[in-house]
């Protein structure tokens, strides 16, 4: 009996804590709509896409567009598709092996802004529009801008997996478009963008939450979000463009010395008498590159490099780079 009183009072006990305490219904394998590692990871990568997506519509507006990322959210499916117009550009994109791939969204009145300075015009808002279809010349911007887009985030992803990009199908209609089920979670990526003609517009990138469970990890990394890896990446990109870039080089065989007024009566036929140096400089600029002599190869004119590494720039006491003779 009294071990009985001591169970019925626990549990009234325990009656009244759950009555006032706040207590909220847990569905299992639901998921938390703000996973703060993941999405900080991917923040980071949108922020590199965005500089990357600069270059992928400069061509379009002819101007170099301001793209900024918002911070990711996720959503319901459905939530976010309710969203849109009922007329909009919804492109799907088989992101192999990423599940479930990825949605592009456009506003139709920025592709039809895109067409108009593509062709010549200011691309200006042209105000509200009725029409429920592209013409066939937004149509195929609007295949390349969307091509653009999709290798842009395969190069950016590529830190974290090789994304084979693939268009799967495109909608005009936003109640068509399809990705999980109206119920799941997905993550939105979105851009702003302003340039090429007045006002700003969005784009959204659209992954389904569950496809980023596989790189959770990759996206959180420490590493991923460290400066040196992306200034080593820029370095080397650096050095490959230098590599290609051109210098003219000469070298100065004598420097005579003439006053105005023997300048002012020379003739043809007149000898101005040099004295040549045992050796002469190699100049890139005004810097002196290496040092060296003149002579004769295969019946051209050479110059052979005997010493390299001397940079001192050549000026006189004015502080003016000197000229002369050049071979």
């Amino acid at each position: 009996m009294a071990k009985d009183a001591k169970t019925g009072a626990g549990q009234k006990r325990l009656q009244a804590a759950f009555a006032t305490a706040d207590i909220e219904p847990f569905a299992l394998g639901a998921e938390s709509l703000r996973p703060g590692a993941r999405l900080a990871g991917l923040d980071r990568l949108g922020e590199r896409l965005a500089r990357r997506l600069r270059d992928v519509f400069e061509p379009f507006v002819k101007v170099k567009p301001k793209v900024e990322a918002a911070s990711s959210l996720t959503s319901r499916f459905d939530t976010w598709r309710d969203a849109l117009p009922e007329f909009t550009s919804v492109s799907l994109y088989r992101m192999r092996p990423m599940k479930g791939g990825m949605l592009i969204a456009i506003a139709p009145d920025y592709v039809a802004r895109l067409v108009d300075a593509f062709y010549g015009g200011t691309g200006a808002a042209l105000g509200a529009s009725t029409k429920r279809e592209f013409t066939a010349a937004e149509e195929r911007l609007l295949g390349r801008v969307t091509e653009g887009i999709a290798a842009a985030v395969a190069e950016i992803w590529t830190e974290i997996v090789a994304i084979e990009p693939q268009l799967a199908a495109r909608e005009i209609n936003a109640g068509y478009a399809t990705l999980v089920r109206g119920d799941e979670s997905v993550v939105v990526q979105r851009f702003a963008i302003a340039g090429g003609g007045s006002g700003e517009t969005s784009i959204d990138l659209v992954f389904p939450l569950a496809a980023m469970r596989a790189y959770e990890a990759q996206l959180s990394a420490k590493v991923h979000a460290e400066a040196t890896s992306v200034d080593s990446e820029f370095r080397w990109r650096l050095a490959r463009a230098l590599e290609g870039v051109s210098f003219p080089v000469r070298s100065v065989v004598a420097r005579p010395t003439l006053s105005v007024q023997e300048l002012l009566a020379l003739k043809i036929g007149d000898v101005i008498p040099i004295t040549l140096a045992p050796r002469v400089p190699l100049l890139v600029g005004n810097r002196r590159l290496a040092e060296g002599t003149i002579g004769e190869q295969e019946g051209r004119a050479a110059f052979q490099i005997e010493t390299v590494g001397s940079d001192r720039v050549l000026t006189d006491r004015s502080g003016a780079d000197r000229g002369g003779l050049k071979a």
